[in-house]
């Protein structure tokens, strides 16, 4: 590939790693178009830290960062191979955008990263590393993180990043049957947003979209995808899945950089 594709995926609950429902068969036929990528670069919300940090693990474990879960999930392993000397390259662009970032060789992948990963490269044969999230994060800082991991695409690395497009928990409910109308009307503002290129608005969402808070009574889940905008460049996006779970857990994603 000329240059690797872009996603930002609702990894959901932690359960998706075994319960695919209708995004996980999407994410496995887009992964079969990822052939030649030489490796994965993964933001998610579950890796936050002082400062950025880049994950240098050459052999990173299978990070079971939950609770209160089937046991079968925490048997679940994703045996990805790191990729030190791309992280390398990562640091090194993000030194020269200002970020001042530090290395973990020890760093694995949690589930931000593989649960998403199982069904998107379901082989694990595609190398796997993160940069982390500051705690202190913005949206303007997100989009200006991916700006200057762009670069890596050219070189053959997917960067996904992994967040939800809506992550109110204290909503949550499994056994729910009804959609609660400001889960569709919050993503419905994002996905005109994203697909009109209103990045402008992406950044100002707060104030801006429908029910922000409400969807997001944090932002850590949302910043990934302000981070994928910037990692676009001039890739028009389009949504892989727009389906809404639990009452409250939209599932939106998109991918810029591959064809239909």
């Amino acid at each position: 590939m000329t240059q690797a594709p872009v996603f930002f995926i609702s990894h959901g609950s932690p359960t998706f790693a075994m319960e695919p429902d209708v995004l996980g068969p999407l994410l496995s036929s887009l992964g079969q178009q990822l052939a030649g990528a030489k490796a994965v670069l993964v933001v998610s919300p579950h890796w936050q830290t002082r400062g950025v940090q880049v994950m240098t693990t050459a052999q990173p474990e299978t990070i079971h960062d939950f609770g209160g879960f089937p046991a079968a999930l925490y048997q679940l392993q994703y045996p990805a191979q790191g990729q030190p000397d791309m992280a390398l390259e990562a640091a090194r662009l993000l030194t020269e955008a200002g970020f001042a970032p530090l290395q973990d060789e020890r760093r694995g992948l949690d589930h931000g990263a593989w649960v998403p990963l199982m069904h998107l490269l379901p082989a694990a044969n595609v190398p796997v590393f993160q940069v982390s999230m500051p705690h202190t994060l913005t949206t303007a800082q997100a989009l200006r993180l991916g700006q200057a991991l762009a670069p890596l695409r050219a070189q053959g690395v997917v960067i996904m990043a992994s967040g939800s497009m809506t992550h109110n928990l204290y909503e949550f409910s499994p056994y729910a049957t009804r959609v609660e109308p400001y889960a569709q009307e919050f993503a419905a503002w994002v996905r005109a947003a994203v697909l009109t290129n209103a990045t402008d608005s992406l950044v100002a969402y707060r104030t801006l979209a429908p029910h922000a808070q409400r969807a997001h009574p944090s932002e850590e889940h949302f910043l990934p995808l302000l981070v994928a905008l910037g990692a676009r460049g001039d890739d028009t996006g389009r949504v892989i899945d727009d389906s809404i779970l639990h009452a409250v857990l939209s599932m939106e994603s998109y991918v810029w950089g591959l064809s239909a």
